[in-house]
């Protein structure tokens, strides 16, 4: 993809560690403008510096995307400063596992705050600029979308809806010229997948060791999941050569995922 994403415009939500931030960097490297939106003001500050090294120096924007104000602050700083959106990848979220019967309400309505609405607003804010640039969404969602677990319901519950707020939105992006299409990475090597790894183990009285072996030979994957690995699916469902792929989901999982689909 020689020079296709040169001086694009790349928003991306909960950019500033992980899978958002693999992203950013790959973008970077491609010559693309990138957009970090995130809550911490010193993790965007470390990512930016890092992937800054890569390509042209991220425009970072600290704010908490469970709120509406923030996703307008976004969009804001991307019109003024820029004037179009070509990329939008939807990415922030951090919902919680847990013993089901122990989560509080709060779980919930905070993981569809920051995974769900984020990423409903976003796409609305950013819609126009979008359209104008034939452009691009990316959901960054989850493989428990298709195959929930009782320790994992809040996640379980947000990707599903987000999933399908995606294929809906789709049909949308046909007649406006959007693509639009969703990534589930399976486990992969993140401080998210540590954090839950630890939610999962004080859910269960197992260790993290455990569960990360189980999970493993349960699957039969050969191995965890890098954020390279998605980033590069990112990278392609943005180029040219993806135009005619519109409305799917695409487990990134090395086969875990159980069923046909």
């Amino acid at each position: 993809m020689p020079a296709e994403f040169q001086g694009k415009i790349v928003v991306i939500s909960g950019g500033s560690r992980g899978i958002g931030r693999g992203i950013a960097a790959a973008f970077a490297r491609e010559g693309a403008q990138c957009v970090l939106a995130s809550s911490s003001a010193d993790k965007l500050a470390v990512a930016s510096k890092e992937i800054a090294k890569l390509g042209t120096e991220p425009l970072a924007v600290a704010g908490h995307l469970r709120e509406i104000k923030a996703c307008e602050q976004v969009f804001s700083r991307v019109s003024e400063r820029f004037g179009r959106c070509d990329i939008l990848v939807n990415n922030a979220g951090r919902t919680r596992a847990g013993n089901f019967l122990e989560l509080p309400d709060d779980a919930f309505v905070d993981g569809f705050a920051l995974k769900y609405f984020a990423a409903v607003r976003l796409t609305r804010l950013f819609w126009p600029l979008l359209k104008a640039a034939q452009g691009h969404v990316v959901n960054i969602v989850g493989g428990a979308a298709r195959s929930p677990e009782p320790e994992f319901l809040v996640g379980s519950s947000v990707n599903a809806a987000l999933a399908n707020f995606s294929k809906g939105l789709s049909k949308l992006g046909m007649r406006d010229g959007i693509n639009v299409n969703v990534i589930h990475p399976g486990n992969t090597a993140t401080e998210r997948q540590d954090e839950l790894l630890a939610q999962r183990a004080a859910a269960t009285g197992k260790s993290v060791e455990e569960l990360r072996a189980a999970a493993l030979a349960k699957s039969g994957v050969r191995r965890i999941g890098q954020v390279d690995d998605v980033a590069a699916l990112a990278l392609f469902l943005c180029s040219e050569r993806a135009r005619h792929i519109q409305g799917t989901a695409t487990a990134i999982d090395g086969g875990a995922t159980v069923g046909y689909y």
